[in-house]
């Protein structure tokens, strides 16, 4: 009932049999719940006198150094509550889950960063959240600015930018950091087709840096550019492990 987390050693994720349950004490209608469902996914266990949604059930892993585990379903399914579970946001209501390493969680490329500072100051920021050193990010800056791309904009206020021009600066950051654990939701848009590919060019870098990857992606392309594994996610419940592409055959047909 409780994420186990510690650096050092070998780096892995261990789950056994762990759930993740929302209580909702105010829900009055069936509406709020489905809205909610539709948040974290999973399943509504109506039978409970306070509403639960059954996010995850029974999700047993063992991933050691050098995974690379792609995350499919559909939305709703429960890939965001997985990675949000094995970065230690959530604790699993029952079964456990035990991560070994330093976990750089890259679910919103926005977090950790601030309009009213500029982007060379969110370049540190943000480095720092996901677990560099000042030192570190400072050996960095030079380079995520000429990916960027940017100019004079780094010396300006986040809030100045454009929706293209924050993901630039949050790609250029992510892609530059050294995870041990690397949990990636994909969330790369707003950007022009040139710019996006080189962006994914350096998440092929960032992932043959880490570890181990848990990577959540509606790209069968993708996936199958960073992973040889994968698991197959459906109303919160493992439907599928193994091969990535015996997994994306048995998940075939349905839109990922």
């Amino acid at each position: 009932m409780s994420v186990s987390q510690s650096t050092g050693g070998p780096v892995s994720i261990v789950t056994k049999d762990a759930c993740v349950d929302f209580p909702i004490f105010d829900a009055k209608s069936r509406s709020l719940k489905k809205t909610v469902v539709g948040l974290v996914g999973g399943n509504i266990d109506s039978g409970a006198r306070i509403p639960v949604i059954e996010a995850l059930r029974d999700v047993t892993l063992d991933l050691q150094h050098g995974a690379r585990v792609g995350l499919v379903g559909h939305n709703g399914a429960g890939k965001s509550t997985l990675l949000r579970l094995l970065s230690g946001i959530y604790e699993p209501t029952r079964g456990v889950a035990e991560i070994r390493g330093r976990v750089a969680p890259v679910f919103d490329l926005g977090v950790g960063m601030d309009p009213e500072i500029s982007g060379l100051e969110n370049i540190m920021i943000r480095g720092l959240f996901l677990g560099m050193t000042r030192k570190q990010m400072e050996q960095r800056v030079d380079d995520i600015a000429d990916f960027t791309e940017l100019g004079d904009f780094l010396r300006m206020p986040l809030r100045t930018y454009s929706t293209g021009m924050r993901v630039r600066l949050a790609l250029g950051v992510v892609t530059s950091i050294d995870p041990e654990i690397l949990l990636l939701d994909e969330g790369i848009g707003a950007v022009d087709a040139a710019f996006l590919e080189k962006s994914k060019q350096r998440l092929v870098e960032l992932v043959e840096r880490s570890g181990l990857l848990v990577f959540a992606s509606h790209s069968e392309e993708f996936l199958r550019q960073l992973c040889d594994t994968a698991l197959w996610l459906e109303h919160g419940r493992i439907k599928a492990q193994g091969d990535l592409d015996d997994v994306l055959r048995r998940y075939g047909g349905q839109p990922l």
